[in-house]
């Protein structure tokens, strides 16, 4: 029975010690944060987000089974907030609407993009349906592909109302978020 207050001391030490190692570690992040000069800017990354990984897949669209349902994870923090906001805005509406897809890493869009090089023979012909990283929207964080096709229609009709816009002729799924588009969409482009 003595050994179990010896027990309970040591308990007590790993308690505190995990702690203090908490503590100053969200100590140490902050004191960080502004030696490196972070500061958070509205509609701008907290941090670089181009090597960030989107997911691959998703849990299948309930609406339509040909597609999936990712959830929107690597999102830029503004761009995340507008399509959640979104989403609950369909959902009120009795839109239902799937992320087919949205964040990328710039590996993942390479892959896609040489995909499309193989495919049609040329990189000018692959521009016409996937963009190199380094001028992808979905690598920054801040595109997102909607199905199924009613329900991107139904966020092409608010005519960036709620900071989306689509902005592909040939690609009714791809929308773009900017907080400027409630003003108004830009004129669509006839590809990417």
């Amino acid at each position: 029975m003595r050994r179990l207050p010896v027990v309970r001391g040591w308990i007590r030490i790993a308690l505190v010690a995990g702690v203090v190692v908490v503590l100053g570690g969200g100590v140490a992040g902050l004191w960080l944060s502004r030696v490196i000069g972070y500061e958070p800017v509205a509609g701008q990354a907290t941090f670089q987000i181009e090597g960030v990984v989107g997911p691959d897949t998703g849990a299948q669209c309930p609406v339509d089974k040909r597609y999936v349902d990712e959830q929107p994870t690597g999102l830029r923090d503004d761009v995340l907030a507008a399509y959640t906001s979104l989403r609950a805005k369909a959902t009120a509406e009795k839109v239902t609407m799937c992320l087919q897809d949205g964040k990328r890493s710039s590996r993942q869009q390479q892959a896609q993009f040489d995909d499309y090089v193989k495919r049609f023979g040329s990189r000018e012909l692959a521009r016409n349906y996937a963009l190199p990283p380094e001028e992808s929207n979905h690598v920054k964080g801040v595109a997102v592909d909607i199905q199924p096709l009613s329900a991107a229609g139904w966020v092409e009709r608010s005519a960036g109302k709620y900071g989306w816009c689509r902005r592909y002729e040939n690609e009714p799924w791809h929308f773009e978020y900017s907080p400027d588009y409630a003003k108004g969409c830009p004129t669509l482009l006839p590809h990417a």
